[in-house]
């Protein structure tokens, strides 16, 4: 049995649907409250569905049955200004299952972030010591909050303390792909102008900062979400890798060659509308990410990671354009 946090969000949904194709019995720990989240499980079978305030005391009531916990819940806003609520939701929640996991035996493997990086100017190697760790800067809190727990695994791991049988943090990148409609403005540059480039609207992309980047030519990691689940799966196959990983496409593109990919796969005609970048995000914008993707293929995974193009053709053919686009 597989207990997957965050099992109705965007990435856990899409890894519950892979578990539960394959035959697995998934607990799901999540709130579903008054969005549309329960529509993102409602085509897979689950065995339970946990209110993460209830799962302290459903973990050692059923802990013979379990296999691994797969920690993808987090309170995932970069503006989140509540640090304190930030903090309970993603750093303390993973400690308390890190402490269940270890003592109990069974395997973790949790979300961390590319937003540990910061502003990348320390680069996007996935060290996981404790002295290239000390040398990162996240830039919000969100960011600090998966920072501090992949510091506090490296320091065990470093002082030969006990840590589950598999232990691995998986550092996302600019993850987009079906299932994330419930995000809101945390929707990925797709899913929220899908719905505009249809009507002939145009993209509009922030205008660069810097002499060295052009406007729309600040680039992202993008990683489609199917390639995220893949890596889990691997994971969960490859039960003696352990470590902090990169999971991202290891090719770096700009926005403008998102919304182009966009505009091709809604087939329409590209228009592009440069805008400010707002004030407030001026000192915690990222101009370039490119995830490292060395030290997981030296681990021992062959997947490939799948094109930008082809990810948005997926994404908008399969998914948006379709009445149903859950996954």
């Amino acid at each position: 049995m597989y207990v997957v946090t965050g099992g109705a969000g965007f990435i856990g949904s899409n890894l519950v649907a892979a578990l539960s194709e394959r035959g697995h019995e998934v607990v799901v720990v999540d709130w579903l409250r008054h969005d549309a989240r329960w529509r993102n499980l409602a085509k897979h079978e689950i065995r339970d569905l946990i209110a993460p305030d209830a799962l302290r005391e459903w973990l050692p009531r059923h802990e013979r049955a379990i296999d691994t916990v797969i920690h993808m819940g987090a309170n995932s806003s970069t503006t989140e200004s509540d640090v304190d609520l930030v903090f309970r939701q993603n750093s303390r929640a993973t400690f308390d299952l890190l402490d269940w996991c270890t003592h109990s035996g069974k395997r973790l493997i949790y979300a961390s972030s590319a937003a540990t990086y910061g502003d990348g100017s320390r680069g996007f190697d996935d060290d996981a010591s404790c002295e290239a760790l000390a040398q990162l800067r996240p830039l919000n809190a969100y960011g600090w909050s998966k920072h501090v727990v992949d510091q506090r695994i490296a320091r065990v791991r470093l002082q030969g303390g006990a840590l589950p049988p598999q232990c691995v943090g998986l550092k996302f990148f600019n993850v987009y792909g079906p299932n994330e409609y419930h995000k809101g403005s945390m929707q990925s540059v797709v899913a929220r102008n899908f719905p505009p480039v249809q009507r002939g609207e145009p993209v509009r992309l922030f205008r660069s900062g810097r002499a060295d980047y052009t406007d729309g030519g600040q680039q992202r990691d993008f990683v489609y979400v199917a390639d995220c689940v893949a890596v889990l799966l691997w994971l969960l196959e490859t039960p003696q890798v352990s470590g902090l990983f990169n999971v991202g496409s290891g090719r770096a593109r700009s926005w403008l060659d998102l919304a182009t990919a966009l505009f091709s796969a809604a087939q329409r005609p590209a228009r592009v509308e440069f805008i400010d970048l707002p004030a407030e995000l001026r000192d915690k914008y990222q101009y370039f990410t490119e995830a490292s993707m060395t030290r997981l293929r030296a681990a021992g995974y062959r997947g490939d990671f799948t094109s930008l193009e082809a990810g948005v053709a997926d994404y908008v053919r399969n998914f948006l354009a379709r009445p149903d686009p859950y996954r």
